[in-house]
């Protein structure tokens, strides 16, 4: 489903979503998920949501926005309770409206939760399917987890007196069902579940607070709130906190367990504060610069990064190639992601509000600039020919991750692989495409090493096309019909398409 913004912040993948989970008796539960969403508002943009309890029932206030949008005084005060979940949403699967903003709620055979999703499933139409539910009545994976859940619930509050734990016996029952990535954060009126998938495709850990807990997608939204990092949520683990502390079960067929973490973490999505695999994200991408230095040297007078994400890697790249480092483009932080533009003309202009180059830096210079990625091109060909405008001599494009030819289904919103350029063009292409005197992409290898890890595990599949979780029929189909068409026309004609396309694509990247 199309949205009617432009985005024109188009080259960079799209996140699911961020979600956290208190459990803190006597602090302002509302108020630390509030701040614990603030810092995973970079993973989702469209929607906020918090629910707590305070024991009885539970209260949720979500709506479309930013956090700051959503919430203030007033809001947050009639959050009561001493536990909560929050979400921050970017819509991957189901549209982008109220209805769709999370957390998800159920209230029905006398048990109420709530539930928060950072993934994608890739067998919702077959569980939707297989559960007699009638088209249109879901809205969203999420929405179909919750639903699933509740009808479990329900069942068993038919044959067995209530003892609390309904909600967990419930996912015990549903979890092995899904397929996909799901990084969940639920909760009834008692205690808080966080889950991980089998293949930890997306993020969650736990953090310690002094008289409570923390689930939250990221570190930094622990360490806003003052709570201590624990450790990482494994795959496939269920943790379920309440008054009694912490407990893990492990809900999956041991031979499910497969770590594969989204290796665009490291790359762009996570906060460069964040701890993965027990690495520094902003370490990882300088490491990612300097070992694209060492492959793709190039003369130069200035390397410069994109910001925000490509500039660890540039300090990387400057520093092993022993180039000066400077900042060559400065960022508007205060124009949201979106834009709404009905022409080509006023599309461009929208690349022009994001990012303003520096004469002083540009002019006359020979430039090295580094990018975390390329997914469909459009902005990267703004901003270069933005570059020459100001006076760039040259300018030599570096990205530090491999080519990305392949659609996610597990959490990124990529579109379909007609849209993405490397899966239609050479990287020489690419090179004329952008009007760069020179490209080069970092190797896989390279990028595994670089993160630190001893390879702990990743999906690259958006890199490589190999998915670790089989993938739709339908929609593999459409990639393979996609695929064969590109490969039967000529090279000219496939980037003449692509140009046209991409140009019409804005108001077509959103589900």
């Amino acid at each position: 489903m199309a949205h009617d913004e432009t985005s024109f912040d188009d080259d960079s993948p799209r996140e699911a979503c961020g979600v956290v989970g208190i459990y803190a008796p006597g602090q302002p539960v509302a108020h630390l998920n509030y701040l614990s969403l603030y810092a995973l508002q970079h993973r989702g943009q469209e929607s906020a949501g918090i629910a707590t309890s305070d024991g009885e029932r539970i209260t949720v206030v979500k709506d479309m926005g930013l956090v700051s949008n959503v919430f203030n005084d007033r809001t947050l005060a009639g959050l009561d309770g001493h536990l909560g979940i929050g979400q921050t949403r970017y819509s991957t699967t189901g549209s982008s409206s109220w209805r769709n903003a999370q957390p998800v709620y159920r209230g029905e055979f006398q048990r109420e939760f709530a539930l928060g999703h950072n993934g994608n499933l890739t067998n919702t139409e077959e569980l939707a399917q297989e559960a007699g539910m009638l088209p249109g009545t879901i809205t969203s994976d999420s929405d179909l987890v919750a639903e699933l859940i509740a009808n479990q619930i329900g069942h068993e509050s038919n044959h067995n007196a209530s003892d609390g734990r309904e909600l967990e016996r419930g996912l015990v029952k549903i979890l092995p069902k899904l397929e996909g990535a799901f990084s969940f954060v639920l909760m009834d009126e008692a205690h808080i579940i966080g889950v991980r998938d089998p293949n930890g495709f997306r993020p969650l850990c736990l953090g310690k607070l002094d008289n409570g807990w923390v689930l939250a997608s990221e570190t930094p939204a622990l360490d806003i709130i003052g709570a201590h990092f624990v450790r990482e949520i494994d795959p496939g683990e269920m943790v379920i906190i309440s008054a009694t502390g912490v407990r893990s079960i492990q809900p999956f067929p041991v031979e499910r367990i497969n770590p594969t973490l989204c290796v665009f973490e490291f790359v762009y999505f996570a906060r460069p504060d964040t701890q993965l695999y027990t690495q520094s994200v902003h370490h990882a991408r300088v490491r990612m610069g300097q070992f694209l230095a060492k492959q793709a040297p190039v003369e130069a007078d200035v390397v410069m990064g994109v910001p925000e994400s490509g500039i660890p890697a540039a300090e990387g790249y400057a520093k092993e190639i022993k180039i000066p480092y400077a900042q060559g483009l400065v960022k508007n932080r205060y124009i949201g992601r979106t834009f709404i533009a009905p022409n080509q003309e006023l599309r461009s202009l929208g690349v022009r509000m994001k990012l303003n180059p520096l004469r002083d830096t540009i002019s006359g210079n020979r430039l090295v600039v580094v990018d975390d990625s390329i997914v469909r091109g459009t902005t990267t060909r703004a901003m270069v020919k933005m570059l020459r405008e100001a006076g760039a001599k040259e300018i030599h494009m570096r990205i530090s991750s491999p080519p990305y030819r392949w659609p996610c289904f597990y959490g990124m919103d990529t579109g379909t692989r007609s849209e993405l350029l490397a899966a239609n063009l050479t990287v020489q292409e690419i090179q004329d495409y952008l009007d760069v005197d020179s490209l080069a992409y970092l190797t896989l290898d390279n990028l595994l090493e670089a993160t630190g890890t001893n390879n702990a595990g990743f999906c690259s599949a958006c890199l490589t096309g190999d998915y670790p979780v089989d993938v739709p029929v339908n929609l593999s189909k459409k990639i393979l019909e996609e695929s064969m068409h590109r490969l039967e026309k000529p090279a000219e004609i496939q980037q003449e398409e692509l140009s046209g396309g991409i140009q019409q694509s804005f108001s077509e990247i959103h589900e």
